[in-house]
């Protein structure tokens, strides 16, 4: 699986925002965490569903988003 094949975006889902692995985990979710400060581990812990990979998927996906 590759990083982006880790962001999913199911119109049905979160309002048919980015997701990580068709999960309610919203990319924007894991963005702000990180933005805010807090650290992968310390998210990893808080979401065990969460694999380090789906970390690196997000802040990749907002990278291709920027112009």
């Amino acid at each position: 699986m590759t990083l982006l094949e880790r962001i999913t975006i199911n119109p049905a889902q979160c309002g048919g925002r980015p997701c990580i692995r068709d999960m309610r985990i919203r990319v924007s979710d894991v963005l702000d965490l990180l933005g805010a400060g807090v650290e992968a581990d310390e998210i990893l812990r808080d979401y065990p569903d969460l694999q380090r990979e789906d970390i690196e998927a997000a802040l990749h996906w907002a990278a291709l988003q920027t112009p």
